[in-house]
This record gives C-alpha cells, sequence and structure tokens, in this order.
C-alpha cells in the first residue's frame, strides 16, 4: 500500500504534510514543535524547524528571545534567516532535504502518521488540525526525542576520542590529544598526508623553529619527526643546515611535504624551495630553473594541478609585494606572471584558494597599517585580475587567517584586524559569491588568533576542519576541529540573488522603457483601429495598416538604438565608478602606507640627528686631545732639550778637573781670579 502511494505522486502540500509528519513536526503551527525525532543531526533539525514554520506560519514575526537560551535562539535564527520565502518553497525545500536525509523516508510513513480518531459518541471522526493558510494534516504521534535536548547537547563538555568522535556540527571542539605536545608557535606550516597532519617550523617567542612534528588524526597522538642529514639538492648528497623560519607555507606533493619561502635569520635573496621525503625522513633544498621570485615571507602558495601559484608577501626589508610567480613542478621552472587588470594592493598574511582550477581567490590580509577584507579573483586562463561583487555577511578586515576548501565552500578562521583576534568562522560560497557565518567562539581562544594553521581530513565521507597554534597575547599549542554541515551551502542558496548588483542598477530603466514600450504599442493600435473604422475602403485600411506598421518599427528600432546606447553609457558609468572607487581604496591605503613610512622616516631622521651630535661631539674631543698630543710632544721635546744641556754641562765640569789634575794643581783648589 505504501508504495502505491509513491511520494513522488502527491502535490506539494500533502507530500509536505506527511513529511512534516514522519519528521514530527504536528500540532499549532506556533507552538514550540519539539518533535523532530533523533535520526536527524541538529543542524538539519534546526533548518526543518524553519522551513516547517515558515510553511505553515509564514515569515517569522516573533521577537528575538531576550533571554540567552541557546535552543530558543538558535529555532529563532533558523526561522528568521529564511525572510520572505514563499510558504510552497518552503515545503519543497523541507521535502527535498527531508529527502536527502532519508530517501525511504515515505515507506515508513504509516508508522508515524495517525489515524483520525473516531469519536464514539458522535460516530464521526475529530477534524484534522487546521492551520493558518487552510490546510490541514492528521496529527503525529509524540515522539519523544526533542530537538530542544538535542540542541542542548552541544553546550556540554564533549569528551573526544578520535575524530570519530566529533558528534556536533559547526561548532569548534578541543579534543584530547595524548603524546608530547609541539612548542606553541604561530606562522608555522601545517599540510595534511595520509591523515596526518604535519607541523614545520614557526615563530614562538621571536625565535624561529625548525622541528617537524606529526599529529595522527586516527589516533590523535602527536610524535616528533627524527631528521637524518640535510642534502643541497636532489642531486647533491652534501649536508646543508636546516635553517628555522616561519611565515613560510607548506604544501603537500605525493608523499613528499614542500616548503616555500619564509622569514629566517639570515635571508637568502631569492625564494628557496625545500622538500622533505616522508620516506627518507630527510629535507633537502629542490634545484629550480628561472627567475625565482624575491626572498619573502607571508605569502599565499597555492597548488593548481601541477603547479605553485605564489602571490604577494613581505620581503625581508619589510617592503609589501603584489608580485604573481608560478613554479611547475615538473620542470621545476619559475615564471613571473604580468597580469591583466587590476591587482590586489601590496600585502601578505592573506588567504588564497582555487575555485574550478581555474579562479584564484584572493581575500583579506594586511599592510603595515590597516588590514583588508577584499576579494579578488585571478582567471588563471585569461591571466586577468577582477574584483566580484561579495554578498551575505561580509567577514570584516583581517589578517594572518587560516582556509581550507570544501567543494565549493571556503571556509576562513581565525585573523586579527590589529586591535584583537576575529572570533567568527566563515564560509563562502565559491559559486555564488555569498558568504555565511558559520560559528562565533567566545573569549581569548586559539581559533581566534593570528597565524593559527589549518587542514581538512576525511572521517567516514564527512569533512572535518582540524586548527592548530595561533597567537592572540598568548601562544597557543593547542587542536581545535570542527566538522561543517551542508547547511551553509543550502543557506548560500537560498541567499544567491539572481541577478548581480551591477546589474540589477539597470531594473527601474528597463521596467520603465517596458512601460513605455507597452503604452506605446497600446496608443499605435488604437490609431490603427481608428483608421481602419474611418475608412470605408478596404485599401485604405491596408495601407494605413501597413503606414502605421512600418512607422511603430522605425520608433521601435529608434527605441531599440536608443535603449542599446543607454545600456551601453550606463556600463561605461558603472565600470568607472568602480575603478574610481579601486582607485579610491587604493589611495586610501597608499597614504596610509606614506604615512606609515613618513613617521618611519622622521623617527630615523631623529636618530640620525642624534648621531650627528654624538658624531660632533667627538670631534671636538678629539681636536682637544690632537691640542694636548701637541702640547704633550713640545714638552717632551724640551725636557729632551733639558735633559740634553744638562749632561753636555757635566760632561764640560768633568774634562776641565782632569786638565788641572794633568798641570799640577790639586782637584780641591780653585782660581779666584
Amino acid at each position: 500500500m505504501a508504495m502505491a502511494r509513491a511520494s513522488s505522486g502527491l502535490a506539494y502540500p500533502e507530500r509536505f504534510y506527511a513529511a512534516a509528519s514522519y519528521a514530527g513536526f504536528g500540532g499549532s503551527p506556533n507552538s514550540s514543535n519539539k518533535g523532530a525525532i533523533s535520526r536527524f543531526e541538529n543542524d538539519v533539525a534546526l533548518l526543518l524547524f524553519g522551513l516547517y514554520q515558515q510553511a505553515t506560519v509564514g515569515p517569522c514575526t516573533v521577537a528575538k528571545p531576550r533571554a540567552w537560551n541557546p535552543v530558543e535562539h538558535s529555532k529563532w535564527q533558523s526561522w528568521n534567516g529564511l525572510g520572505n520565502m514563499a510558504s510552497t518553497e518552503a515545503m519543497r525545500l523541507f521535502v527535498k532535504i527531508l529527502e536527502e536525509e532519508d530517501p525511504a523516508w515515505y515507506s515508513r510513513v504509516p508508522e508515524f502518521i495517525v489515524e483520525p480518531v473516531v469519536d464514539v459518541e458522535m460516530n464521526n471522526p475529530k477534524p484534522e488540525s487546521v492551520i493558518p493558510n487552510g490546510n490541514s494534516f492528521p496529527e503525529p504521534k509524540t515522539i519523544s526525542t526533542e530537538i530542544d535536548s538535542l540542541l542542548e547537547t552541544q553546550d556540554k563538555d564533549v569528551v573526544l576520542d578520535g575524530l570519530g568522535s566529533v558528534g556536533v556540527y559547526d561548532q569548534w571542539v578541543a579534543p584530547s590529544v595524548s603524546g608530547q605536545r609541539p612548542k606553541a608557535r604561530y606562522s608555522h606550516g601545517a599540510a595534511l598526508v595520509q591523515d596526518k597532519m604535519y607541523i614545520f617550523g614557526g615563530n614562538h617567542n621571536g625565535r624561529y623553529l625548525s622541528d617537524l612534528q606529526v599529529l595522527d588524526l586516527k589516533s590523535l597522538t602527536w610524535s616528533k619527526v627524527e631528521l637524518k642529514a640535510a642534502t643541497e639538492s636532489l642531486e647533491s648528497s652534501s649536508p646543508v643546515p636546516l635553517a628555522p623560519c616561519a611565515g613560510h607555507s607548506l604544501v603537500s606533493w605525493g608523499n613528499k611535504l614542500l616548503s616555500i619561502a619564509g622569514h629566517t635569520k639570515d635571508p637568502s635573496e631569492s625564494v628557496i624551495v625545500k622538500e622533505f621525503d616522508l620516506q627518507t625522513c630527510t629535507w633537502s633544498n629542490m634545484k629550480t630553473y628561472g627567475k625565482a621570485p624575491v626572498s619573502r615571507g607571508g605569502q599565499s602558495v597555492t597548488l593548481v594541478g601541477t603547479s605553485l601559484v605564489i602571490f604577494a608577501g613581505e620581503d625581508a626589508k619589510r617592503s609589501l609585494l603584489n608580485d604573481l610567480h608560478i613554479l611547475d613542478l615538473e620542470t621545476m621552472t619559475w615564471d613571473e606572471i604580468d597580469a591583466v587588470g587590476v591587482p590586489p594592493s601590496p600585502r601578505s598574511d592573506h588567504a588564497a584558494a582555487v575555485h574550478a582550477e581555474r579562479y584564484l581567490l584572493i581575500f583579506g590580509g594586511g599592510s603595515h597599517a590597516t588590514c583588508f577584507n577584499d576579494l579578488h579573483v585571478l582567471d588563471l586562463q585569461s591571466m586577468e585580475w577582477s574584483r566580484p561583487t561579495q554578498q551575505g555577511d561580509i567577514p570584516s578586515s583581517r589578517a594572518g587567517h587560516a582556509s581550507v576548501t570544501v567543494g565549493e565552500n571556503w571556509f576562513i578562521v581565525g585573523g586579527g584586524d590589529n586591535k584583537s583576534g576575529v572570533s567568527e568562522t566563515v564560509v563562502l560560497n565559491m559559486s555564488t559569491l555569498v558568504w555565511s557565518v558559520v560559528t562565533t567562539v567566545q573569549g581569548r581562544v586559539p581559533v581566534a588568533s593570528e597565524g593559527l594553521s589549518l587542514v581538512v581530513s576525511s572521517y567516514n565521507g564527512e569533512d572535518i576542519l582540524v586548527s592548530f597554534g595561533g597567537y592572540n597575547g598568548r601562544y597557543s599549542n593547542e587542536v581545535h576541529v570542527l566538522k561543517p554541515s551542508h547547511k551553509s551551502t543550502l543557506q548560500s542558496k537560498m541567499m544567491e540573488r539572481p541577478v548581480p548588483t551591477s546589474v540589477a542598477d539597470f531594473h527601474p530603466t528597463t521596467n520603465a522603457m517596458r512601460d513605455m514600450e507597452s503604452e506605446f504599442d497600446t496608443v499605435q493600435d488604437g490609431k490603427i483601429r481608428e483608421i481602419v473604422v474611418d475608412n470605408d475602403s478596404e485599401a485604405v485600411n491596408i495601407k494605413s495598416e501597413e503606414t502605421g506598421e512600418r512607422h511603430i518599427a522605425t520608433l521601435k528600432a529608434e527605441k531599440e538604438e536608443l535603449e542599446a546606447a543607454l545600456t551601453k553609457e550606463q556600463l561605461q558609468s558603472l565600470q568607472l565608478k568602480q575603478e574610481l572607487s579601486e582607485a579610491e581604496t587604493r589611495n586610501t591605503d597608499l597614504t596610509k602606507e606614506l604615512q606609515s613610512v613618513r613617521g618611519q622616516l622622521a623617527a630615523e631622521q631623529s636618530r640620525c640627528f642624534k648621531l650627528e651630535v654624538d658624531v660632533a661631539e667627538l670631534r671636538q674631543k678629539l681636536q682637544t686631545m690632537e691640542t694636548l698630543q701637541k702640547e704633550v710632544e713640545l714638552l717632551q721635546r724640551q725636557k729632551a732639550a733639558s735633559e740634553q744641556a744638562a749632561l753636555s754641562a757635566k760632561q764640560r765640569q768633568s774634562s776641565a778637573g782632569v786638565w788641572g789634575w794633568l798641570a799640577g794643581t790639586p782637584p780641591d783648589q780653585k782660581t779666584d781670579s
């Protein structure tokens, strides 16, 4: 009997009421509807609740709950977020989601729908529950498991034993890990290889690190990778020291890890690509060809096919960059790209992702004076930059954030705005460019930090985000995980506008033109009809009709030309406005950069003036020392002359005594005359 009543054969109201009964929703539409059955995850139950209210009651007009009640607040958000969605559309989505979660739901409908209860005294069935839109459906059985109890479990402490125990969606939780935790750090590199998250380098209290740690995501156990002697290149076996670094990028490539660029104590002139072989546990510097980019840190490195796309960063002299380079991993050849269009302003610590293996997306980042929340797209086929219009809950400005892609969704976590860490985890649907907030954390937690890392793993077919480290006033070495739901994708599709904003501006003009065209056609048709009535001759009627039609065709052609010209002018005006806005934004950024540089220059000038004063004092002292030196030399010469004269006198005296003795004069006698 159930097979004969396939759900696809029912009209949407009937399918919806059957689905609502099966899902445990019923009673008065304004009641709490606490019958969502436990087979659904929390986010699905919430979404079904919102769609049910939208279909039966209409748009949410209930005031936002004042008291802090996570359950009621979540239910209100689910309903209110649907806006002015039509009742039939809400019914359709309700049934669609139910069929996605449980494709065989309709075969089990008789188990849950209660047949009308017969009133013995009246010998008539009790009336079905009537809802405001005039439809009705049977009262369902009461399901013991309630949506409130499902949601309340999210607020309890969750003890995890591996990723398989993550039971909540769209919330960050801290799993219990074993093993020796790595040193706390930020600006490190992280990559995933075969259910293992590798952490390399980073910054701790101003010190660059060079250790390689690994977290087994199946057992959530930390261990340190014992390294063997590094080699200069793939062709050479001569060992080289592994320089500690931070601000680098770590990319998994087959069974190897690639570390690209980064800040070091003694920076090189150009970017160095280091390779770690997971089988031999050795590091080596890879030999590359072509002109390598200048050394830098805080850049973005995105793997696209067999190439690495490197954008922006900060060089060793603290100069911000916005250049673009591609490294072909098959030939290990560098290629500097001169893309057309307006590129993002120079920046570092931004996020990058690739969509459909063709479009490179750049979001956020910072300069010395400010942070950004702009979104830029590079078409990797035409190598042309563009700045599309963002929709939804556009994120605030940030730098130092981390990101991963799951299908067409781009998740962005953490970062800072020069004041505090960013608490929202956001997601961008890269197909529709609609932003939405996944969750918000409270307090100073590691996922609201700068310089954290993020990877995405898979467990039982579900994707799980794993974050590590970061800095928000203190260094972190904690691990947090989040299991995203499909709700963000569905919300993005709901919020998607059928026409881009730039084209929507033309709607009033287009509608007005359509009204004018309709009125014009009506007037012309009336004139033709008058000519037909007033003329008795059929030939005159035909001639008049032909003349009127030619006149109408001429006017329509002229109107189409004017519309085309007007549309072209409006497009040019819109493009000029966009270019002007980008120029003003860039001018503002450059002005802030200039002010920052001026401040640095003033500090250097003050320091230079102080050094000049010190030099003048030293010169004066040096001149005094030279004068004293000359006086000392003069005194030394005078002393030497005096000693010489005394010696000569003594010698003469000694000589006179000898000659007197020879002449017979006693030595003690003296001549007085």
